[in-house]
């Protein structure tokens, strides 16, 4: 079966199956935040952080809030909040290895996306800290992300995927719960009901 797989190695091998894009698709990127990117993360809800240590693992994180809490503070510059989690704090031990970090804001029943390349530094305190509270709850530490790039992507991956159209969507008792999912992945001899009360309660309590 392998034998059978056949890889791509160098980017000449690569270009020969994706052919160079249009010099539009490079000029997109503008580098700065302007006011439709404004827009777009302030009506963003969640966004996907990308991260990788030093020796190029890979992690990528969702961060949910209401819309708006993510901060635009000039033309380059954006703070993110952590919120409470599971404690293993992947992105951040990447991040003190590796500063770079790439998101995505997503927008409910928008396809198109915004990416955003930067650097971002970990910060404990800032007097825009007070700005990030959520329900009275102020973080306990942010990103201070400098944004390097950014541009808009096309909505055909959102389009292939039917991602907002209900109809599309499995039936949710089809699937199995995480109570269920983490019982027989960690053999844990406890009922899924069990954890499934447990883990949406920590989800109702312990937001913020």
């Amino acid at each position: 079966m392998d034998s059978e797989i056949r890889t791509v190695t160098t980017e000449a091998e690569l270009r020969k199956i994706v052919k160079e894009p249009p010099r539009s698709a490079w000029d997109k990127d503008i580098g700065r935040i302007d006011e439709h990117a404004r827009t777009l993360i302030a009506h963003s809800p969640l966004v996907l952080m990308a991260t990788a240590n030093a020796d190029g693992t890979c992690d990528v994180s969702p961060k949910g809030d209401p819309a708006g809490s993510v901060l635009v503070l000039d033309e380059h510059r954006l703070a993110l909040a952590d919120r409470p989690g599971n404690h293993r704090i992947d992105s951040f031990r990447n991040l003190l290895h590796n500063p770079h970090v790439g998101l995505l804001f997503i927008v409910p029943g928008m396809n198109e996306t915004l990416r955003v390349n930067g650097r971002a530094t970990i910060v404990s305190d800032a007097p825009f800290f007070d700005d990030l509270m959520v329900r009275g709850k102020r973080p306990r530490l942010a990103l201070l992300i400098d944004v390097e790039e950014l541009y808009m992507h096309c909505a055909k991956a959102f389009l292939r995927a039917s991602l907002w159209e209900p109809d599309t969507w499995p039936d949710r008792k089809s699937l199995p719960t995480l109570g269920r999912i983490v019982k027989d992945q960690m053999g844990i001899k406890v009922a899924a009901k069990v954890i499934d009360t447990g883990l949406a309660l920590d989800a109702r309590t312990n937001r913020y």
